[in-house]
């Protein structure tokens, strides 16, 4: 009986966490479009901006670079013992806009930034002083959460296209110069093989990346216990959350992307 009170419990705790997680996102987005187009919010915006986007890009670019030279270095064998070397320019390029590019950019800010985002938020709390800014008057979550939420949705894309490009220079680099791989088939078949749909179906994954992690993040610092050790255990599941989400939301809006891809321009387009 303890055992299936305590899994009733811990049911309830969930359902109710989940609850206020939905209230939490509803108060983010109604206060959007009012921090907008208040001038005196743009100071904050600004500051998480360059948090979020220009102190991530050294991280990303490092990143898909070293990805993409791993992508060649595991395929560009296999490649050449069928026969199909030349094709290493798809290969890489469909991988890292597609899917690799979007995926590295969100785990790599739910790391950088979404870390730093429940460790501060979660500071505060401790510290009372969210409950300082209610008592001003003034909603926190216009004031701490807005910010970073836009800054996570509307960079994370770029990031995105900043890890796809180093990426796919990583590859190009470790094919032709370390394997051999003709340099002009590998962007002829890139050139054949990538459309302009290719380009933005990354940065359309990542807006839901972004957004995702950004909320995850706020909420567990806005809700995080009391303590030096209740901020360290909301920055873990924080950024636990956020790759598990991550992930799921990868491949549910992969199967969303390819299956319109499909419908508009055919299965050919999406083989490639």
């Amino acid at each position: 009986m303890g055992l299936v009170a305590q899994i009733g419990k811990n049911t309830q705790q969930g359902i109710g966490s989940f609850g206020e997680f939905c209230v939490f996102c509803g108060h983010t987005f109604a206060l959007i479009i009012p921090t907008i187009l208040r001038k005196r919010n743009y100071a904050s915006i600004l500051a998480q901006f360059y948090e979020v986007g220009v102190r991530s890009i050294p991280v990303v670019m490092i990143t898909g670079a070293f990805v993409g030279a791993v992508l060649a270095v595991q395929t560009v064998q296999q490649f050449k013992a069928i026969g199909m070397v030349d094709k290493m320019g798809t290969i890489v390029n469909l991988s890292l806009l597609r899917e690799l590019g979007p995926v590295l950019a969100g785990v790599m800010l739910a790391g950088r930034v979404g870390g730093g985002l429940t460790a501060e938020l979660g500071t505060m709390r401790v510290t009372e002083q969210i409950d300082a800014l209610r008592a001003m008057g003034t909603d926190p979550i216009q004031v701490l959460v807005v910010p970073r939420f836009l800054a996570c949705l509307l960079l994370i894309p770029l990031l995105d296209l900043y890890a796809s490009f180093t990426g796919i220079f990583g590859g190009y680099f470790v094919s032709v110069y370390l394997f051999g791989v003709n340099s002009a088939a590998f962007w002829e078949n890139a050139q054949q093989t990538v459309f302009m749909y290719d380009i933005f179906y990354g940065p359309l994954k990542c807006l839901f990346f972004g957004a995702s992690l950004s909320l995850i993040c706020c909420y567990k610092g806005f809700h995080c216990l009391p303590g030096a050790a209740g901020v360290g255990r909301a920055c873990t599941e924080s950024f636990v959350a956020s790759c598990m989400v991550i992930l799921a939301l990868d491949f549910f809006l992969g199967m969303f992307f390819n299956s319109m891809i499909i419908w508009i321009w055919g299965l050919k387009a999406w083989l490639g």
